[in-house]
Formats: C-alpha cells, structure tokens, sequence
C-alpha cells in the first residue's frame, strides 16, 4: 500500500522489500535502499522478518507515486535501488520479494499487515526456496521470416496493366503494353502458394514455441506464460514465446544445455535470462 494520509508533510512511513527467514543482516551492508535518509534495516514478526526502511510519507503518496511514473529516470532509480535490497537478502537466505513502493503508515501497522499474511509468505517462501526464476525467449525459426518476405516480394509481382505501365510500376507484359496471356492466373497461384508458405511457416513457429515451453516445462517446478516484449523497430524478429520459469537451482546448468539443444534442432533463436529472484512466483502478498 502507499500513503492516503491528508497531511504527511512531517510524518515517517515504513517502506517493505521483502519477508524473509533467516536473514544475514551484515548482507545489504552499504546499499542505501530507496533513500540515504535511514538504513535498510530489520523488522521482526511473528514467523519472519522483514527488510524495511524508514522513508518520508510525503514521498509515497499517490500524488507522489504518479509524478514519479512520469518521470523514467527516477522511476529506474527507486526500481533499481529496491531490486538490489531485494537480491542481496534473497542470495543469503529464502526470500519473499514484496512489490516496489509497498509503504505503510508505520512499523506496527507493517508488522499487523505482513502477519495476517503469514500462511501465503510460508507456502510462498516453501515454494521457492532453493529455486531461481529464469526467462526465455524464443524468436521465430528465419523460414517464419522468409516466408513474409517472398508474400510481399508476390505483392509486388502483380500483373500489369497500360496505367502501371506508364507509371513505371513492374509487371509481365506484351510487346503492345497488355499483360501476357496467363500472367494474371500465374499472379493467383504464386500469391496462393505464398499463403500457404505463411501459413506452413506460422504453424511450425507455433509448435516450436509449444516444443521449448514443454521442455523446459518439464524441468522447472513451475512456468509461466507471458504476454510477447515489444520488439523494437529495427528488429525484424518475430517472438513467438515469452515465458518465465521457476527452476531449482541445482538444474540451471541442465536447463543451459537444454535450450541450446533445443535451439540446434529447432533453428530457433532461444535467449535465455536469468538467474533471478522468482518474483513471478510467490503470488499476491
């Protein structure tokens, strides 16, 4: 939650990280957190504890909060500063990473929230505990792409006539400025052909995305399917699978090996991120 108080000009809030067990309290030593105004420092609950910081109310208010997400810079500062509190504790011990700018009114009102959660942190934390989320990417096999570039090469073999003729524009014609007899079925059958060149192309994009999700499905404890990144303008690509995948930490040199196998024999371009902290996968806390 972030501050809805009218007047927080003076107050204090408590900023939460993340609810963990165990934690190395010497492990974040050095990191500022969100603020250089107080330390990154411990909260007790009942079970667990939470890694918290005392930040300025005024600076979480939903007034606040909306400035910021206008404003890129500062909003990959406060995402990079929580991420790094976030990944310092998880490396050291079982950690429940909490969404950026979940802010309370102060440390009781924290502590009473965070322990009515108490059975989610514990199946969360049970969840992913020696685990590790990983992202992968898989882009179109380059027939995918081939086969939209010869439709559009067909596209532009249209058959002619005396007006695209005189405005310069490509065709088969006749020595009087006609079309050649045929030329316009011939037009029909390659524009035909490079539908089902697409189609094909379409359908074996999407069994290989279907392939590599099962695969790698099967050696993670558990997946997630992800809407496809924008790609930018320059890149040609298509990605025709996004997902993300909780992976127990002694198999991550299997799951190297197994998206480059996958990628020789599908022709596939698999990218494979990670390892990370398994946000995806402790669940609405």
């Amino acid at each position: 939650m972030r501050q809805h108080d009218a007047d927080v000009s003076d107050a204090n809030a408590t900023y939460v990280f993340a609810v963990c067990r165990d934690p190395d309290p010497y492990s974040w030593a050095g990191l500022p957190g969100v603020t250089h105004e107080a330390p990154v420092r411990l909260l007790a609950l009942d079970s667990f504890t939470a890694i918290v910081q005392t930040v300025r109310a005024r600076d979480f208010t939903d007034e606040a909060w909306q400035s910021r997400l206008s404003d890129q810079r500062e909003l990959e500062r406060y995402a990079r500063a929580h991420h790094d509190v976030v990944s310092v504790v998880a490396a050291a011990c079982p950690t429940v990473p909490l969404p950026m700018a979940t802010v309370y009114h102060a440390d009781e009102r924290a502590r009473d929230a965070l322990t009515k959660e108490t059975a989610r942190f514990r199946a969360a934390l049970k969840r992913i505990a020696h685990h590790a989320e990983w992202g992968v990417k898989v882009y179109a096999p380059p027939a995918a792409t081939a086969a939209t570039a010869a439709t559009a090469a067909t596209a532009a073999t249209a058959p002619t006539d005396d007006a695209d003729r005189r405005a310069g524009r490509p065709g088969v014609t006749t020595g009087r400025g006609r079309p050649a007899a045929g030329a316009g079925l011939a037009y029909l059958e390659r524009k035909r052909g490079a539908q089902r060149l697409r189609e094909r192309s379409q359908e074996d994009a999407l069994r290989t995305a279907e392939t590599v999700d099962e695969q790698v499905g099967r050696l993670a404890t558990a997946s997630r399917r992800l809407r496809p990144h924008p790609q930018p303008s320059t890149d040609r690509r298509v990605q025709i699978l996004n997902a993300t995948y909780l992976v127990a930490e002694r198999r991550s040199e299997e799951l190297a090996l197994l998206t480059r196998t996958l990628q020789e024999r599908t022709g596939a371009q698999i990218e494979l991120s990670g390892p990370w902290v398994p946000y995806s996968f402790v669940g609405e806390v």
